[in-house]
């Protein structure tokens, strides 16, 4: 992977054009947040026009229809913004749109079985809770991590928070970007200063507020302050 600072537009996003700040803000789909009347499209574009830098499709209670629809649709908008969009754990769906990636975690198929699916170019991100877990996933072709729980989280009922030091410890243990994941709003992520991670991975710090584009600006400003710190 090439981590160099370019700022030109990509035609298409792989893994070895990925950007070290295309990490800042990862925001992660939750139709349950969705108002009245509103389309899930609606909601990522709001979090796309506030700086938004990277997208996942995490959808489970969606049949494969209406789950390769709303993928279409959102991997649409990801290239209209030259954002990354990767799928949750649905490798077959991944490959036939031509999804930039897929993200699993530790009871999802393993890193290496993903790579041998989706070809070489393909982002592969992966769950960790562990340096042993982090180290593993590195090793069998991981592109990147999501680290967590970091705070208590209502998004998945069996997360436990890690410790700062636990989050300081796999940041130094791999060479991928690692973003944090669970709980995370934009009042705590201050917290994360000097843990060496590249950026959030969030839900309802961004898409359950009511200005879901400046959710997404100020959760952007923040973060490019405490990255690298």
């Amino acid at each position: 992977m090439n981590f160099d600072n370019l700022t030109s537009p990509r035609k298409s996003i792989h893994r070895d054009n990925l950007r070290r700040e295309d990490f800042l803000v990862y925001g992660v789909t939750d139709r349950h947040w969705l108002q009245e009347g509103e389309r899930l499209s609606d909601v990522v574009r709001k979090a796309l026009d506030g700086g938004a830098t990277f997208i996942q499709l995490r959808e489970k209670q969606l049949d494969e229809a209406d789950f390769m629809a709303e993928a279409l649709e959102i991997q649409k908008l990801c290239r209209e913004y030259d954002v990354p969009f990767v799928i949750n754990d649905n490798v077959k769906i991944a490959a036939e749109i031509g999804a930039d990636g897929v993200h699993v975690g530790q009871s999802d198929m393993e890193a290496g079985n993903v790579r041998e699916i989706l070809g070489d170019k393909r982002i592969i991100g992966v769950s960790a809770g562990t340096v042993e877990e982090a180290k593993q996933a590195e090793a069998r072709g991981a592109d990147y991590l999501g680290v967590g729980a970091i705070f208590p989280t209502d998004s998945k009922d069996d997360a436990r928070a890690l410790t700062m030091d636990t989050l300081k410890a796999i940041t130094a243990a791999v060479n991928i970007p690692v973003v944090a994941i669970g709980g995370i709003t934009e009042e705590n992520t201050l917290d994360l200063a000097g843990t060496g991670i590249d950026g959030v991975a969030v839900i309802s710090a961004i898409f359950g507020q009511k200005d879901i584009e400046t959710a997404a600006r100020r959760l952007l400003t923040v973060t490019k302050h405490i990255v690298n710190k």
